[in-house]
């Protein structure tokens, strides 16, 4: 089997319909929209218009970010050999692959329940991209504490989501993989500790391309603290997860610095 397989080579069937983040998140078409529907400032609710839509787009988000956890996963207990990443580390991920793929089962359930096929919406593969990553750690850092951090933050808004519009399938299975998610964060705070104890630089190093992606998926106020932000930060379950104060503190100070960039240049767009 070969090592660092690239994006591109990822197996998917004819259902599936790729576009790179960055391709969507420079789209022409998004300056042409107005200011309120190019930032979509309003908490993922059954009130909202487009709740239900909304709702369903990240579902089918969820379901393909957890396809490349798993790939991700599996990638990060083949490409190192045991100096590089520990086999206890190994064993881990090797975990979470077995979690990614009980959600993968669990979303694509979840998208028929809600009404949508594989490949309604576009895949983006930034989430394996991170996983592609030189250095075990940065991986550990860019996935499992900055996107899957994200998961928890997303999976417990949209567990909310089922609550309030009265969906105890939705809720239950939110509620489910939540509990994972929390774990695999927890296993990246754990081990960028253990790895980095005596290397203050390279964990310096993984952290900033945490805070990197952070912003990256921080998407102009798409997750913040605000009550504009459609998904919270959800600060309890992150500090099960390994984050101390400070560093959930410095998350929020990046969704709110992203979300200021964008008004910005969406204010220069118009201009």
């Amino acid at each position: 089997m070969r090592h660092a397989l690239p994006p591109e080579d990822l197996a998917r069937d004819e259902r599936f319909v790729r576009n790179s983040f960055m391709a969507r998140a420079s789209d022409p078409r998004l300056a042409a929209l107005p200011a309120d529907k190019r930032a979509q400032r309003a908490p993922l609710s059954p009130e909202r218009a487009d709740g239900p839509e909304a709702a369903r787009s990240l579902m089918h988000g969820i379901f393909t970010g957890e396809i490349q956890a798993l790939e991700g996963a599996g990638r990060t207990t083949y490409d190192f050999d045991d100096e590089q990443a520990p086999f206890a580390l190994k064993l881990d991920m090797a975990r979470q692959c077995w979690d990614e793929s009980r959600h993968v089962e669990i979303s694509v359930k979840l998208g028929d329940w809600m009404g949508t096929e594989i490949g309604e919406y576009s895949e983006a593969t930034f989430l394996y991209e991170a996983a592609c990553a030189p250095d075990p750690i940065l991986r550990l850092c860019g996935v499992n504490r900055a996107l899957e951090g994200l998961a928890i933050d997303v999976f417990n808004t949209m567990k909310e989501f089922g609550d309030l519009s009265g969906d105890p399938v939705l809720e239950f299975c939110e509620d489910w993989m939540l509990a994972d998610e929390v774990t695999h964060v927890k296993m990246g705070s754990d081990w960028l500790r253990r790895l980095t104890a005596d290397d203050p630089e390279r964990r310096e190093k993984a952290l900033d391309f945490q805070r990197t992606v952070d912003k990256l998926f921080s998407l102009g106020g798409f997750r913040g603290e605000s009550d504009e932000n459609p998904i919270q930060l959800a600060r309890k379950l992150r500090q099960m997860a390994g984050f101390s104060t400070d560093e959930i503190d410095e998350l929020a100070e990046i969704a709110a610095q992203a979300k200021a960039d964008a008004e910005a240049m969406a204010a220069g767009a118009g201009s």
